[in-house]
This record gives structure tokens, C-alpha cells and sequence, in this order.
């Protein structure tokens, strides 16, 4: 058999040398050598000889289909959701987060769920943690014992050909990497985390789930600006790129999919910490609904829709006079470039100018929505915190705003208001339907409005020039406002 051998890559044109150099001499671009693994190609033996040998034969369209494949059910529905049925056998998933999130927690109850099925057992293989302390977190999350105990095996080393081998030797249904930054190849000398380490170790785990039919999870650590570390092969390599989030100090977890090969990527899934592990939310609708007393300035409910599951979101905004010359603008969960486009379109469409206001807007339990859907609730949530005039408590918002002030139709208009007709709202301000009146819900009464000064007139009850803050007649002149008392409606 020929030895391997690593050589050093240039990313950028293909060329190879024997030793690391800081530029490449093909293409004089910076730091883009990266070790790999190479097989030395045995003499005498040529291409065409090699290619005829083991090729798989090409298959038509129009062959016969396979049948269904049984997927394995993780014991979580909401990441099922998320995964389009449950982890497809052979299959390579990346679940990335950031530190403290709890991927190492949600993926330990998942091998206990796919364990505990008629799949079979499990390899847990963490370069991270020791086996204690894996045993210690599964006595915790109550795998300590019972049939899921039997089935898990924990395997504590960062030798991916060790991984391999253990694999091939037990045939589990579902081989988990905890995580791929620190696993490393006998091979190449790079440390860990390196990106010739990272990719040579995916690759060869690609092998091991397509060649013997096992699904296994990798593991990915974040970056700062919450991309996957590591080189972006690794992203192209997998089937699925499973997101979790939420914010740490809370308790809910989001799970999302931003690449799936066997479903959407538009679900979401909603998941609650407890001391007991990551659990299902028992209503996601009404999860990131925020509990005060009665009405606030500045808060709306937004009825979004994510996949095929519509949620109901506080929107918050804080508007306050600025006490320096630049004002700030800050968002979370919003995007901060769609807030700045609204803010210019209340200014000069409704009359509603914030030039001279500092902006805070942020999405209640830490939930992240880039849908147009959520401009309306948005812009209503601004005008209300300037005008210190809260909107019904019972109003649920929905609407894209365009440039020129108009409201836009949104998709899954129905599932949105029977949504919050279910939760208790009683109404519903949303865009007006080009020659028709929007569906009728029962339950809630559905006001459409066709711009965004008139649907500031129907959320605050008032006219644009006054919920603005400005007299009637004067175009640009504004009512005085004490910086030290609060703006009184």
C-alpha cells in the first residue's frame, strides 16, 4: 500500500510544495497554504487502468427510485423538525453555537434518544471533555442508566483514525465528534484546530458515513462574528449546518438549519434549558411574548411566520432625545441596516422624524427575525415610544413597508391571524390586498390599511402630524420637549 504523504496546497490556484511558505510562488497570494493529505500513486499503474477499476456505473433519471428511508428519530421533536423527520443514516451533520450554549448537551440527549430506539447503539467520541465528566452530564440529564446507558459508548480521544476504527469495529447507527476543531489526523503535523486538521478530518468522517451508511454530528465551534471556525470547505462538505442560538444567559434555544440536504431551512425549532437538559417548548406561538401589566409604549406583537410555523413577537423600541450630536441606533434581533431604512421612511413618508432620537429595538426572548413581515410592528413600536402612547395590548401587526411608505401583502397571511386569534389577540392591522379585502378570521377583526401613515392613525388612534409630535400646519416646526420629563400623549 503507498505511504501517505502531506503536501502544502495553495487554496487559491492548486499548487503544491513540499514545506509551508508564508506566499505562494504560483499565484502571489498571502497565507493560502493549507497541508493535506496525499497518496503517493504507484508506479506504472495509469489512469485509465485505475478509473475502469471500482467506478460505479452511471444511473438515468428516469431508473427506478429507491425506496423511503427510515430516518433515525432524534427524541426531540423540534430538532426533527428542524432536520425534516429525523437524522438521515449516512449522513454528515455540523452543529455549531457558541461556548455554553449547549450543543455538547443537546447532542448527548440525542444520542440517548437515537439509542433508545430501535436503531442501535451509539458512539460518543469527545476530544473536549473526559469520560467522567461525560458520564457525569448523562447522570445529570438521566441517561445514567437504563437501556440508553447500555447503548451510548464514550470514547475519550482526539485520533479521528481511532474514531474510525472503533466505528467499522462496533457499527453503530450514530457516531457523535465532539468537536471537529480538536480532532486531528497521525498524518499531517499541524495542531488542532488547524484548517489542513479540520478539513482532513471531515473529510475522512464523510468517508466513514457514506462508505458505511453511519450518520454522524460534528460538533463546530463559532467564530466572534458567529460563523463556523474553520476552513469554509467544511461547510460544503456536510449535508446539514444545524444552528443553535439563543441568548446564553436565558433560556431559550433556537435551532435553526442554514444548509439542509433532506429538508427545509426555514424551520425553526424552540427549546427551553432546565436543570434537566434542553426540553420542548409546550406552546412556541406564545413563547416570545413578553409579561408586563396591560399596554407599554413602545411594545407591539408581530405576527411573524418561520417555515410553516407562525409566532407571535414582541417588538420593543426605546426612543429617547439624544444627548450627543450623533445619535445611536442599536438593534437586536433586528437588522440594524433594515432599522436605519425604516427610520428614514417614518421620517419622510409619515412624518415621524427621528433624526435627533436615539434608537433601541430589540425582539423579546432573544429570538433573531429577518423577515419583511416585521417592518410594520417595528415602525408602530417607534412611533408609539416617541409619542409615550402605548397600542392595544390585544393588537397583533403585520406588514412589509416599501420606500415609498406602502404597505406590502406578506405570505401566510390566514396562518398568522388564526395564530392570534388563538393567543387572545382581537386585532390584527395588516396591509390592504390589491383589489380585495384581506380573508376574514373569526375571532379577530382585521383592519387593512394600504400605507404606513395610515396605519400609524389606526394602531395610536391619532393622525400622523400628531403622533409625530408635531402642530398641525407647520410642516417641520416640533412641540418643545423637556429632555428632563418623559413625553406625555
Amino acid at each position: 500500500m503507498a505511504r501517505a504523504q502531506s503536501r502544502f496546497v495553495c487554496q487559491a490556484c492548486g499548487a503544491d510544495y513540499p514545506r509551508w511558505e508564508g506566499q505562494c510562488r504560483s499565484c502571489s497570494a498571502w497565507n493560502t497554504l493549507v497541508e493535506t493529505v496525499v497518496a503517493a500513486r504507484p508506479r506504472g499503474l495509469r489512469t485509465s487502468t485505475r478509473l475502469a477499476t471500482g467506478a460505479p456505473a452511471p444511473v438515468a433519471l428516469s431508473a427506478p427510485a429507491d425506496g423511503p428511508v427510515d430516518r433515525l428519530p432524534t427524541g426531540i421533536s423540534e430538532l426533527d423538525r428542524v432536520l425534516g423527520g429525523g437524522i438521515v443514516p449516512g449522513s454528515l451533520l455540523l452543529i455549531g453555537g457558541e461556548p455554553g450554549v449547549g450543543k455538547s448537551t443537546l447532542l448527548l440527549q440525542v444520542a440517548g434518544g437515537v439509542a433508545s430506539g430501535p436503531a442501535g447503539g451509539v458512539l460518543y467520541a469527545t476530544g473536549e471533555e473526559s469520560t467522567g465528566q461525560v458520564r457525569l452530564r448523562a447522570a445529570r440529564l438521566g441517561l445514567g442508566s437504563g437501556r440508553a446507558a447500555d447503548a451510548v459508548s464514550v470514547l475519550a480521544t482526539s485520533e479521528v483514525g481511532a474514531i474510525i476504527e472503533m466505528a467499522r469495529a462496533s457499527r453503530p447507527a450514530l457516531v457523535v465528534v465532539d468537536s471537529i476543531q480538536t480532532m486531528t489526523v497521525e498524518e499531517l503535523d499541524g495542531p488542532a484546530g488547524s484548517v489542513g486538521q479540520v478539513r482532513e478530518s471531515a473529510l475522512r468522517l464523510m468517508e466513514l458515513a457514506k462508505g458505511e451508511g453511519i450518520a454522524v454530528v460534528l460538533v463546530g465551534h463559532v467564530t466572534k462574528d458567529g460563523s463556523i471556525a474553520g476552513p469554509r470547505t467544511l461547510e460544503h462538505l456536510v449535508d446539514a449546518v444545524i444552528d443553535l442560538g439563543g441568548d446564553r444567559g436565558g433560556v431559550m434555544r433556537l435551532v435553526r438549519a442554514a444548509k439542509n440536504r433532506f429538508g427545509s431551512t426555514d424551520e425553526l425549532g424552540v427549546l427551553e434549558m432546565g436543570e434537566s437538559g434542553l426540553r420542548e417548548v409546550a406552546d412556541p406561538g406564545r413563547a416570545f411574548l413578553a409579561d408586563h401589566d396591560g399596554a407599554a409604549p413602545g411594545s407591539v406583537v408581530a405576527a411573524t411566520l418561520e417555515g410553516s410555523r407562525p409566532l407571535l413577537v414582541e417588538v420593543q423600541a426605546l426612543v429617547s432625545p439624544a444627548g450627543y450630536s450623533t445619535p445611536a441606533r442599536r438593534a437586536s434581533g433586528i437588522d440594524p441596516t433594515r432599522l436605519a431604512l425604516l427610520l428614514a421612511v417614518l421620517g419622510r413618508r409619515a412624518g415621524i422624524g427621528l433624526g435627533t432620537h436615539d434608537v433601541y429595538a430589540n425582539l423579546a426572548g432573544g429570538l433573531s427575525v429577518d423577515e419583511p413581515g416585521l417592518d410594520l410592528a417595528v415602525a408602530l413600536a417607534l412611533a408609539s415610544s416617541l409619542r409615550d402612547r402605548p397600542i392595544d395590548a390585544r393588537t397583533a401587526v403585520v406588514g412589509e413597508i416599501g420606500l415609498l411608505g406602502e404597505l406590502r401583502p406578506v405570505s401566510g397571511l390566514d396562518r398568522r391571524l388564526r395564530e392570534a386569534a388563538r393567543l387572545g389577540f382581537e386585532r390584527a392591522i395588516v396591509p390592504s390586498a390589491r383589489g380585495a379585502s384581506p380573508g376574514r378570521v373569526d375571532g379577530i377583526q382585521v383592519t387593512p390599511v394600504a400605507s404606513l401613515r395610515d396605519a400609524v392613525s389606526a394602531a395610536l388612534g391619532v393622525g400622523s402630524d400628531e403622533a409625530s409630535g408635531t402642530r398641525r400646519g407647520a410642516r417641520t416646526a416640533a412641540i418643545p420637549i423637556d429632555r428632563d420629563s418623559p413625553v406625555r400623549g
